[in-house]
């Protein structure tokens, strides 16, 4: 490319600093540094025309017509020759070239700190935060004119936090009504008229009356991680104390991600939580946990790796972490959302914790803010309820908001994603924000997320009750392992069956609020279209449309 080549600013691409955070002084100009670039699609025709199909074939016996991942690289897949051109713009300029995927849309280079901020027009900073040292920029992008309309984002220069675990840790007996954020600092929950007591992920299976007779065989379950890890004697104990067979768990390294357990009050309890819920709900289906960087970047990859994953091949992936909207770039939301395109177009369901700080999504600005990913449009957003009751009857069912110290169900008016087609008829609120847009309305459905109605689990050797929305993403996951065996078939991007059945399938939650939002009949933005009936749901599936 032509030295003096005119460069612009890469859309979407702009960082802000985070507030608070400390500038240390510079990267190190020899730093190794790897990022991913996001490529378009060659055919973004066909590719829109396949997503077109989805709204009026999903849930559809023997109408489904998902893609197989051969036929998704041919018709989304990049172009080689414009993989080719960012391959040849970033030897121009010194940089490795480590991966070129056709299929995922992406190509990996490699760089000094010096290279790169030269490649891409940027300066390259050391922040720190709370003891969290990492290193960001501000401002855009830059890229040669040619390559504007090809290159979609750079991802991996600033590896500031991305999201947070949505999960919450009622403190162990002892200690009183206590209830601890993912940051692991107990603090007081709120009191409430509703009796506090845990359940075992299958108790609350049978509650909300998932598939008996069917145990996910033949299913593939992907779960999201950034941070933490695992300990198998752990999954030993608790699977033979539940009586239920040990699932086969399988370790999956992206972006140098690792599987790095430390303490129970760390990024683990959302690791074996995840797990747990998961397996204990579909032990026949196999757990797949990629594990990757708390980056944008890291989170982008492990997102697209287990979407195109031929080794593994899941057929659900649960996301348990998240931010506000507004903490994330433009470039970032647009490429994850593609990748859940590309996930609806496969088939392969993606649930995702709607977050645990209610309307506020721990922002603070006195303004409402939906949680992302949840916010797109094409994944199963999963928001939190509060259980009383027995192990075999619920009595009381609400929003889940145990007080600002407690948390509650992320839930919202998306800023950044418009009403998909299935919300049309569910009478989605408008935004209580200044303005009231109309938006995507969060979450889809809810589930049991209360720490003080949670899941008993086991994390780090330590026996414990854990909450969140985090917990509901790997619940609903389990029910769609058992709906794919069941049916014999995916259910695939379930949202529009869903919203289509919702009268017959779904347990009204009327009572609550998360803040800016209360519950009431029909979809609210605190627990969506409310509680799914497992057994209901399939019944709906096997009808025609």
């Amino acid at each position: 490319m032509p030295a003096n080549e005119p460069r612009v600013a890469l859309d979407g691409s702009e960082r802000t600093a985070i507030p608070g955070a400390r500038d240390v002084g510079p990267v190190a100009p020899d730093e190794r540094i790897e990022l991913t670039v996001r490529v378009r699609t060659a055919r973004p025709a066909a590719l829109a025309a396949a997503a077109a199909q989805l709204p009026g074939t999903a849930g559809r016996p023997g109408q489904v017509g998902y893609l197989s991942r051969r036929q998704l690289r041919a018709s989304g897949g990049a172009d080689p020759a414009e993989i080719g051109r960012v391959e040849a713009f970033a030897r121009e300029h010194g940089l490795e070239v480590l991966v070129s995927e056709v299929a995922e849309r992406r190509v990996v280079l490699a760089g000094s700190a010096a290279q790169l901020s030269a490649t891409f027009d940027v300066s390259l900073r050391r922040y720190e935060i709370g003891g969290t040292k990492f290193r960001g920029r501000t401002g855009s992008v830059t890229i040669p004119a040619s390559l504007a309309t090809i290159i979609e984002g750079v991802f991996g220069l600033d590896d500031r936090p991305q999201a947070r675990p949505h999960f919450r840790v009622l403190a162990p007996a002892g200690a009183g009504d206590l209830a601890a954020g993912s940051s692991g600092a107990v603090q007081p929950a709120a009191t409430s008229e509703l009796t506090t007591r845990s359940f075992s992920p299958p108790q609350v299976a049978r509650l909300y009356d998932f598939i008996s007779g069917v145990d996910g065989t033949g299913e593939s379950i992907a779960l999201i991680e950034l941070g933490g890890g695992l300990r198998p004697a752990d999954l030993d104990v608790y699977f033979k104390g539940l009586g239920v067979p040990r699932p086969s768990v399988t370790t999956v390294s992206v972006d140098g991600g690792r599987d790095d357990p430390t303490t129970a009050d760390s990024a683990d309890g959302e690791v074996m939580l995840d797990i747990e819920v998961a397996g204990s709900v579909a032990p026949g289906a196999k757990i797949v946990v990629y594990f990757a960087p708390n980056t944008d970047r890291g989170f982008l990859d492990a997102i697209t790796k287990a979407v195109h994953d031929t080794t593994h091949n899941p057929s659900v992936i649960s996301i348990s972490w998240g931010g506000p909207e507004s903490s994330w770039t433009a470039q970032a939301m647009r490429a994850m959302d593609a990748a859940f395109v590309d996930a609806a177009l496969l088939g392969v369901t993606v649930a995702c914790a709607s977050g645990d700080n209610g309307s506020d999504d721990r922002v603070g600005d006195g303004r409402a803010h939906a949680d992302f990913p949840a916010s797109s449009p094409n994944v199963l957003a999963c928001g939190g309820t509060r259980v009383a009751g027995s192990t075999t009857v619920i009595t009381d069912e609400r929003t889940w908001n145990d007080g600002a110290l407690g948390g509650s169900s992320g839930g919202g008016i998306s800023d950044v994603f418009d009403p998909p087609p299935y919300q049309a008829g569910a009478r989605v609120q408008k935004s209580a924000n200044p303005g009231g847009r109309v938006g995507r309305g969060v979450p889809d459905v809810a589930g049991d997320a209360s720490p003080a109605s949670g899941y008993a689990v086991r994390v780090d050797g330590r026996d414990m009750v854990i909450g969140g929305t985090s917990a509901v993403a790997p619940l609903y996951a389990g029910l769609v392992a058992l709906l794919n065996e069941e049916l014999g078939r995916p259910v695939g991007f379930l949202n529009p069956a869903l919203y289509r059945v919702a009268a017959g399938t779904i347990h009204d939650i009327t009572e609550g609020n998360n803040g800016a939002y209360s519950a009431g009949v029909g979809w609210d933005a605190c627990t969506g279209l409310g509680r799914i009936d497992g057994t209901r749901l399939l019944a709906a599936l096997r009808k025609p449309a």
